[in-house]
């Protein structure tokens, strides 16, 4: 909150807020960490006078509010479970145990709080994250572990191209009745500068028709084929 506006008059807390539309509250707060003290020095009969005076900075109220943003926020688990950190490092690092294992001795024999104890897919993301000092190379069972791909008849992601040209029509094939035609779309050398042409060809009598497109995306192609 800048305060070059009320230098000039002395403005209550309530005035300010209501010509800035704040919460009265949210001034105080602002002035309250914004207020700094000086030490100052006056010189008077040959003697040095020191005096403290207390005034409200905008500059000093931004950086405290900087400094608690910094720490405000839900602290990761492993911050605080240092202890549990380092006795899972020496066992998977020097016995050689499995992040399973550690998790599963430390719950079963008490050895820390279960509200300190992470789960094991999140100890294997502090692993990989590089939290712990036990790296990935050093995980023997992870390392010989076979990945499982699943695979899909049908990708949920995989693009619909419509129906598929081996499934149309044998009559089509035996070229035996006209109306049929084919598209196809010819593109230059990937260029900014190379034409894309939009041919289509009836089956039966090769008729033949040629567009120029200013694209090959979708709607060029619907564009040309409306205009014919």
């Amino acid at each position: 909150m800048s305060d070059c506006c009320f230098k000039k008059e002395n403005y209550s807390n309530q005035q300010v807020a209501n010509v800035l539309n704040r919460a009265p509250q949210t001034i105080n707060n602002e002035i309250k960490r914004g207020t700094i003290t000086q030490l100052k020095h006056q010189a008077q009969s040959g003697k040095v006078y020191d005096y403290y005076s207390s005034f409200y900075d905008s500059d000093a109220g931004q950086l405290f509010y900087d400094k608690q943003q910094i720490n405000c926020g839900r602290r990761p688990k492993w911050t605080d479970i240092d202890t549990f950190i380092e006795w899972a490092d020496d066992k998977m690092l020097k016995e050689k145990w499995s992040p399973d294992i550690v998790v599963g001795f430390a719950l079963k024999h008490d050895l820390f709080n279960s509200a300190l104890i992470p789960c094991i897919s999140t100890l294997y993301q502090w692993i990989d994250r590089g939290i712990m000092r036990t790296k990935n190379i050093d995980l023997l069972e992870k390392l010989s572990r076979k990945t499982k791909v699943i695979k899909h008849e049908n990708p949920p992601n995989k693009k619909i191209l419509g129906v598929s040209i081996e499934q149309r029509p044998e009559i089509i094939d035996s070229i035996k009745t006209s109306g049929h035609w084919e598209i196809d779309t010819v593109v230059g050398n990937k260029t900014k500068c190379d034409a894309v042409l939009l041919t289509l060809a009836e089956r039966q009598t090769r008729f033949e028709v040629i567009f120029k497109l200013n694209d090959k995306d979708a709607k060029s192609v619907e564009r040309a084929i409306q205009d014919l």
